[in-house]
């Protein structure tokens, strides 16, 4: 059964408080600050979500959703596929530093975020692969990157973004979208 608008956008803006709570105490953040935040009670949060788990995987489906939704928009937008690239990576790049106390989550033994990790390839994996091939058949980057090997290591200079003043990951992934240049 569909929801109606209201409920829809209800419950977008349950999600996105929890998002914002969780960008600044991490997915343990006490449930009636998200409840606050979204001008709502809490009984209402359980309501749509009977666990904290159940909300953690419903706000990062939701963002995972936006991310994957935003490549062919910005394909169809940007000056040139590299650039449509170069701005779906930064998306890419904000859903992952802003995950606080995710990667606790997908290693914990709930099923609930075992599934959502294999979602998360299974949407974002094709997105970056249609835009690598726009770019890389518009001659503007080397053609043998693949999204997966994209992907992780984008992730892997998303750690520890955050915990140390000195280090900025969106510098360091600029510099890799860069050179991706042929």
């Amino acid at each position: 059964m569909e929801k109606r608008a209201d409920a829809r956008r209800n419950q977008a803006t349950l999600l996105s408080a929890a998002a914002a709570a969780f960008v600044e105490a991490g997915v343990n953040v006490p449930v009636r600050e998200i409840a606050a935040r979204a001008g709502v009670g809490v009984g209402t949060i359980y309501r749509h979500f009977p666990t904290r788990a159940d909300l953690i995987v419903a706000v990062y489906h939701h963002q995972i959703e936006a991310c994957a939704e935003a490549g062919p928009t910005l394909l169809a937008a940007a000056g040139t596929p590299h650039a449509a690239l170069a701005e779906w990576i930064g998306l890419f790049v904000d859903f992952l530093v802003t995950k606080h106390g995710l990667a606790g989550a997908f290693h914990s033994d709930d099923a609930a975020f075992q599934k959502l990790h294999s979602y998360f390839l299974d949407r974002l994996l094709p997105v970056c692969a249609d835009l690598l091939k726009a770019a890389a058949d518009a001659g503007e980057i080397r053609p043998d990157v693949g999204a997966l090997e994209l992907m992780r290591g984008v992730g892997n200079l998303c750690i520890g973004d955050g915990d140390d003043p000195r280090y900025n990951a969106r510098r360091m992934v600029g510099f890799l979208i860069a050179g991706l240049h042929t």
